[in-house]
């Protein structure tokens, strides 16, 4: 006999899970509230990092049938949540998802909402990927210092490179200009090259 399981998770502690409980109770799912698991964390860990869904998935079994009401609640990342749902599709798990019209997203209509989804992800990705290139590329024409600001003027690394020729030790010197002595190095480091 196949079991139902909830995951309803929310980011953080000022929010509440009762609302996504409700939601796949109004939706007929009998779920028996030892088999509700909830957890406060944020979608951009990966499903199998949290602690209460990783203890979820030890207790799943072949034949289970695990609801969420969002597929966000699985993450954020397109390719953990078609990773999490490969993954319980392998052990004979079932992956319902209320907001995508209560679809079995490891039946051949749920893997092909999945492709669907995952396709639009990647180019979402693309597509930010060459709006960043894009402003850089402006940028840079227009004669804008990308990355971030020094921390040392140029006089200060010469001084910087002067006392150290002279002897003076990372510490004493990170210390006297406020920075660390890895910025101490990274100066050091840009004189030699």
């Amino acid at each position: 006999m196949s079991r139902t399981f909830a995951y309803c998770r929310v980011s953080t502690a000022d929010q509440t899970t009762d609302n996504q409980v409700q939601e796949i109770m109004s939706a007929g799912f009998a779920v028996d509230t030892k088999r509700v698991v909830t957890e406060t964390i944020s979608g951009s860990v990966a499903a199998m990092e949290r602690k209460g869904f990783a203890r979820l998935v030890d207790k799943l079994e072949a034949g289970d049938v695990l609801i969420v009401t969002k597929l966000d609640r699985l993450g954020r990342n397109a390719m953990d949540v078609r990773t999490t749902i490969q993954k319980l599709a392998a052990e004979g798990v079932r992956v319902h998802c209320l907001a995508l019209g209560g679809v079995d997203l490891t039946s051949p209509a749920g893997k092909m909402t999945m492709a669907v989804i995952a396709a639009v992800a990647e180019f979402e990705r693309d597509l930010l990927i060459e709006r960043t290139q894009s402003g850089l590329a402006r940028a840079k024409a227009a004669g804008k210092a990308l990355g971030r600001p020094r921390s040392l003027t140029d006089n200060q690394q010469r001084d910087i490179i002067a006392q150290r020729a002279a002897g003076a030790s990372l510490g004493a010197l990170a210390k006297q200009y406020s920075v660390s002595r890895a910025a101490i190095q990274r100066v050091e480091k840009r004189a030699a090259a």
